[in-house]
């Protein structure tokens, strides 16, 4: 039972540990910077280095923009949707994509989700549709925990605070399937990949939310989204051979405790409950 069926690799995550504290400690033995092993240390080459290692796969959104782009031209090519296109850096959101039925739906491209960030969106007025992408590139993350935190911490409080629907969330990236993030989909059904460029890619992990966005007075408890009401996870379900039984169902409920304004978050996936918050207050400053 858990928000997302797939979990961090422990083993890889006590690898990259244990490499942490080699590199701590053997780092002045590499490279050719005539320092030794004090001097190393304290002039600052060591934090530099890393902080700027740290500052080029942070700050980089090349690669994970190259990935969005290749699955939108297999989904085009596929006939899965008639067309997109980039946003551009004036817009809020990142793609707009025109659906086969002639709807637009608008993609905000989004990282682990247990960041800041995922607070940062807003609806274009002229979107059918609108969704967030979790492109995590960080192979040692705990999904379940992003999961959770984007959903029940971040994003069920502004939509509710700041009235902005989300109508699903779609977590899915290059890692998924591979030895970093096995993914249970293809334990029994392993020719279930998808070859999109170099990437052979598993089915989705898809996050219906309710279609309208939750009222203490007029909506405390809003109807969730079917997959047939979004079309873009409508067309990516279809096109990486999705099952409906894999299809996660987001339910948000507010109500008033007191003075605060209080919702409770439930994932539901195969008519299960897979996880459930209690009811939280909403706090802004």
């Amino acid at each position: 039972m858990s928000e997302i069926p797939c979990e961090k690799n422990e083993e890889l995550r006590r690898k990259i540990l244990d490499f942490a504290e080699v590199l701590k400690t053997e780092a002045h033995k590499l490279g050719e910077h005539g320092l030794d092993e004090q001097d190393f240390y304290q002039s600052g080459l060591f934090r530099g280095a890393i902080e700027r290692i740290r500052g080029q796969f942070s700050a980089s959104m090349k690669e994970k923009r190259g990935f969005v782009a290749l699955v939108l031209d297999h989904m085009q090519s596929g006939g899965y949707i008639a067309h997109w296109q980039s946003a551009g850096e004036a817009n809020r959101h990142d793609y707009s994509v025109r659906l086969n039925n002639g709807r637009t739906a608008c993609i905000e491209l989004k990282g682990c989700l247990d960041g800041n960030n995922t607070n940062i969106f807003e609806r274009p007025p002229h979107a059918d549709e609108f969704i967030l992408w979790s492109v995590c590139s960080n192979p040692g993350a705990d999904p379940r925990h992003n999961v959770w935190s984007g959903i029940h911490t971040r994003l069920s409080a502004e939509m509710i605070d700041r009235n902005q629907r989300i109508d699903g969330l779609v977590v899915w990236d290059w890692i998924c399937g591979t030895t970093a993030r096995p993914c249970p989909k293809l334990w029994d059904t392993p020719d279930r990949l998808t070859e999109v460029g170099p990437y052979r890619l598993p089915p989705p992990c898809i996050y219906l939310f309710p279609g309208t966005v939750p009222s203490v007075r007029n909506n405390p408890n809003p109807r969730i989204n079917q997959l047939e009401d979004v079309g873009i996870l409508q067309a990516m379900h279809a096109c990486f051979q999705g099952r409906d039984d894999e299809v996660n169902e987001v339910g948000i409920s507010v109500a008033h405790r007191g003075a605060d304004i209080v919702r409770s978050t439930r994932i539901s996936r195969s008519g299960e409950i897979r996880r459930a918050s209690d009811p939280t207050p909403i706090r802004r400053a």
